[in-house]
């Protein structure tokens, strides 16, 4: 009976289309399998890290003027006193079981909360910040793949995907400050929602969302104007990358058989953009959102400290700053499963609309 329906199956929908997701869910059990290695190695990288570079929390904790005794009575609380081994073993243990540990300088108060608390900002920020860089990019290199290389469009695109992904992106951002906030008064500096104004409050925690939900349009405005700045200074450092890529995919494109068969039966050159270059030149844009995540995550990082906005990133780097232990571990790990799993889901999308990738 079984091998009767996977025969009727394959009679219906065709021996490839079986067989390409049969190498589908090949690769991605693959994928998940290497994915608690990648997560170990994270983990014990980070714990050595951590109590390799100079520094005691104890010392963060009591500012250096508590009495000896009581400093080392933290420690055995902490078990700080220990071996390194067994810290190490300790802590593997606690992750197994789920527990991210408890903040060293805030008392009672577990990472697990603190990312409940800080993480709809930074999804909010790379959100905004991604939609920049993708809209940006693909839009840029759609108009200068579509021109001739030695044209002023296509030289400029090729100069703007230099400068945006060789300007560092703390650079950028005090300059836009200076420039826009400071300088113009156009946007706001260092908050996520002005203090004298009643928040967005909904189920999610991000503001644009939550406005939206509720209907309310001065609150949706007021989220969206503190988050531009922030949101376009992240977009344009990442918009390069997809500019580029883009470019050299519809330059391809129009280079290619199929476009030249097209056009000989007489299909405009709008219909033959949209309709086969641009499909085409976007499969790469997938594959490449997967690379685009780490540089996504350092860049919330510098971006965050740099508008001190009140996100995940600015709090992991205040939690390093404090040789916050346990909020630092946690933190990482948690991004590092994000960071896991969108990349395997990345790769098994771009597997499954490109028949061209081999698994």
């Amino acid at each position: 009976m079984v091998h009767f329906g996977y025969a009727f199956y394959c009679d219906l929908f065709g021996a490839s289309v079986v067989g390409r997701w049969q190498q589908i869910q090949n690769y991605l059990l693959g994928r998940l399998l290497l994915a608690p290695v990648m997560l170990w190695t994270v983990v014990t990288v980070v714990f050595l890290l951590l109590r390799a570079t100079p520094g005691d929390p104890v010392d963060a904790i009591y500012g250096g003027r508590a009495p000896a005794q009581v400093k080392e009575a933290l420690r055995v609380q902490l078990g700080l006193d220990q071996p390194l081994l067994m810290q190490y073993l300790r802590y593997l243990g606690q992750l197994i079981q789920g527990n991210l540990g408890t903040s060293l300088t805030e008392p009672g108060r577990t990472v697990g909360d603190i990312i409940t608390a800080y993480l709809p900002a930074t999804v909010e920020l790379g959100v905004a910040g991604f939609g920049v860089a993708a809209g940006l990019g693909v839009g840029l290199g759609l108009i200068t793949g579509s021109r001739p290389e030695s044209s002023p469009l296509a030289m400029g695109g090729k100069v703007f995907s230099l400068v945006s992904y060789a300007v560092p992106l703390f650079w950028l951002g005090m300059l836009l400050q200076l420039w826009l906030s400071v300088g113009w008064g156009w946007f706001p500096l260092g908050v996520r929602f002005p203090l004298q104004e009643v928040a967005p409050a909904g189920p999610t925690g991000l503001y644009v969302l939550d406005s939206l939900l509720a209907g309310n349009w001065r609150q949706l405005g007021i989220a969206l104007h503190h988050l531009a700045l922030p949101s376009l200074t992240l977009g344009l450092v990442l918009s390069g990358l997809f500019e580029r890529m883009v470019r050299v995919q519809v330059r391809a494109g129009w280079r290619g058989d199929y476009v030249e068969a097209a056009r000989a039966r007489g299909i405009p050159p709008g219909w033959l953009l949209w309709h086969h270059v641009l499909p085409n030149a976007l499969i790469p844009v997938v594959a490449l959102l997967g690379l685009t995540l780490a540089s996504l995550l350092g860049g919330a990082i510098v971006t965050e400290v740099t508008f001190s906005w009140p996100g995940l990133a600015n709090r992991l780097y205040e939690a390093i700053n404090l040789r916050d232990y346990p909020t630092v571990q946690g933190i990482v790990v948690f991004l590092a499963v994000v960071v896991v799993v969108l990349s395997i889901l990345i790769d098994v999308l771009t597997a499954f609309i490109d028949p061209r990738v081999r698994l």
